[in-house]
């Protein structure tokens, strides 16, 4: 098992690229079994997470070829189609529960198994197989495998009202509605980035989609869905957690591919802490405006909200700021697992529920932590390059399945960081 080491006290400058999403990438590629022609995805980012997906997508029949140093992913679903879904695979990656919905649309029928992904809280599944079931899908669930057959051996349209804007719900009920006869309109849909992306990809195959990036998706089913080639957006999670970066440790730091649009609330919140965010030709430039980072109240929310996968990266700038903030965590209740891990570093936090208070102390100090999920183990590293003297993070490989070359990516702008093997 790997850890990352940081030296803390560099001020870092110069430019770090922003890949694909993650979490686009992986609802774009079950698009692929919706067509039997070929789909292409650009910048793709090189992660654990996708490799687990085109293990699952060959598992059901696609062919999945990785080029470009793994930027691009050519995907063809053109023979015969599995369609169960192994525990094996899916227990690896929440993500894996996207092939219910298009598995259902094209074959008529799907046995998908629960899926896994972070312990940061309950994520039920009800949400999804209520919408397929008003679709006219007869779902049971049997020995941790949901069991869906569509009435007919076609999904139907209907109208559903989502209880919550789930964004998983929203990219399953999308892509099973492609292929359905008739209208589907899913009302409080999520709005996030990845959603419009998704839909875009999907207009590309020559889907009839409207109103993405709003409360409302009307979707008329056709008949197929032929290959296409699409550009993954730009990753909105991976692109804060660097933002963040100068403004935990100094320094000023362009963040290539990076657009105000997809953050809206988190860089409002860092110029009211005192960071300033600039758009430029090439991306986003960040900044201390002036001196010691300013305490501010964080809550998070869905799109356009402050996002809930950047609150324990913001927690750790608020860690040295000048004041107490109070961060509310309404998405995930359990969420605050990584306070602990920063109180070893010298932090003032105190918990209580789904709120963390945060008194700013003048410096963090390194010692040994331990990652818990994939942002924390992120929020630590940011912590361990503001703190005075090494920090070591174990448990790193949750890491690996959202940020691709981190030390490489902080290292090429002055921090002092490698990953080194356990002993």
């Amino acid at each position: 098992m790997d850890s990352i080491v940081v030296q803390g006290g560099k001020a870092l400058n110069g430019q770090i690229p922003i890949a694909g999403a993650k979490n686009a990438c992986l609802t774009l590629m079950p698009a692929t079994l919706l067509s039997d022609e070929p789909l292409t995805l650009t910048n793709a980012p090189r992660l654990s997470d996708i490799r687990t997906m085109t293990q699952l997508l060959g598992s059901l029949g696609a062919e999945v070829t990785s080029l470009q140093d793994g930027q691009v992913l050519a995907m063809s679903t053109h023979g015969h189609i599995n369609t169960r879904a192994e525990y094996d695979i899916v227990r690896k990656m929440r993500a894996s529960n996207l092939v219910l919905g298009p598995l259902l649309a094209r074959e008529g029928h799907a046995e998908v198994s629960l899926p896994g992904g972070c312990a940061i809280g309950a994520r039920p599944m009800d949400i999804h197989t209520d919408g397929l079931a008003k679709m006219g899908a007869e779902i049971d669930l049997r020995d941790g495998y949901l069991h869906a057959k569509a009435d007919g051996g076609k999904l139907k349209g209907a109208v559903i009202d989502f209880p919550f804007a789930s964004v998983g719900a929203t990219e399953n009920i999308l892509m099973a509605a492609t292929l359905a006869k008739g209208t589907t309109q899913i009302n409080n849909a999520a709005r996030e980035p990845e959603i419009v992306d998704l839909a875009d990809c999907l207009r590309a195959m020559g889907a009839q989609i409207d109103g993405d990036g709003t409360s409302t998706i009307t979707v008329q089913g056709v008949d197929r869905l032929h290959g296409a080639t699409h550009r993954v957006v730009t990753d909105r999670i991976e692109l804060g957690t660097y933002m963040l970066a100068p403004a935990i440790c100094g320094g000023e730091v362009e963040c290539l591919g990076g657009r105000i649009d997809l953050l809206e609330a988190f860089c409002e919140k860092l110029d009211a802490a005192g960071v300033s965010v600039t758009q430029t030709q090439d991306g986003l430039k960040v900044a201390r405006k002036n001196g010691r980072i300013s305490a501010v109240d964080v809550t998070t929310a869905p799109f356009p909200g402050f996002p809930t996968d950047l609150q324990a990266q913001m927690m750790a700038l608020l860690c040295t700021a000048e004041g107490t903030s109070v961060l509310e965590e309404k998405i995930f209740e359990n969420r605050f697992m990584h306070a602990p891990e920063l109180e070893r570093m010298g932090a003032d936090i105190e918990v209580h529920g789904g709120t963390a208070t945060v008194r700013g102390v003048a410096r963090l100090k390194g010692a040994p932590v331990m990652a818990t999920d994939l942002r924390a183990s992120v929020s630590l590293i940011l912590a361990g390059m503001a703190a005075e003297g090494e920090t070591r993070v174990a448990r790193v490989y949750h890491l690996d399945r959202g940020y691709e070359h981190v030390v490489s990516k902080l290292s090429g702008i002055g921090a002092d960081i490698e990953r080194v093997k356990d002993r």
